[in-house]
């Protein structure tokens, strides 16, 4: 286990002023308890304290792959200046979301090892955070028949699985960006009709301007 850096008695106070009222003021019907972490029988996740969530809010935070979870251990770490390579020894977590996703993280490590060593074809991860990613490359430590690289930056970067003697990573397509706004069903993306419209040619109305603020 490496030197711990973070306790309950360097950061409650801080995480406590910070967290309280960002809870109360966003309506949420939450409980926490900041602990220093037990030593872990594995080397993915070794924090050095943890946050736990309880209460009726708690499918709020876990909603969407934790977003909310994971956004308020980000800006609370980012409170407390916490230096990217620190970020893995400060947890967030809630109903035991974090074991939960190193063991999904661990199989989906060895389903994409597997398909590798099959077909001889790269394999790549969505999207994900640094601790997900280092969770799929310490995962794949114990796999000599492939390796594993980040690619990427920002929010884009994710994990490439590929044979070990491939000698780098082919160009691969990019990844379709994300749908914002509105919709509910698939884009159509057929010829535009360049016609007029069914009904007869448009009319120009005066726009109304909308005086509520």
């Amino acid at each position: 286990m490496t030197e711990r850096k973070y306790s309950v008695a360097s950061i409650a106070v801080q995480v406590d002023g910070f967290l309280r009222p960002l809870l109360q003021d966003g309506g949420f019907h939450l409980k926490y308890e900041v602990h220093d972490a037990e030593p872990a029988a594995d080397d993915f996740e070794t924090p050095d304290v943890v946050v736990k969530f309880t209460g009726p809010d708690v499918d709020r935070l876990l909603a969407n792959r934790a977003e909310l979870l994971l956004a308020l251990e980000h800006v609370t770490m980012e409170m407390l200046r916490v230096p990217s390579e620190d970020h893995s020894r400060i947890s967030f977590d809630a109903n035991d979301y974090r074991l939960l996703r190193i063991e999904e993280l661990r199989l989906s490590a060895t389903t994409a090892a597997d398909k590798v060593k099959r077909t001889g074809v790269p394999f790549r991860f969505n999207p994900m955070n640094s601790r997900e990613r280092r969770v799929i490359h310490l995962a794949l430590r114990t796999e000599p028949a492939v390796r594993s690289e980040s690619i990427g930056t920002g929010p884009s970067r994710q994990v490439v699985v590929y044979p070990a003697g491939m000698a780098s990573i082919p160009d691969l397509p990019p990844l379709p960006e994300p749908r914002h706004g509105g919709g509910g069903g698939p884009r159509r993306d057929g010829p535009r009709r360049d016609g007029p419209r069914r009904g007869g040619p448009r009319r120009d109305r005066p726009r109304s301007r909308d005086t509520r603020h």
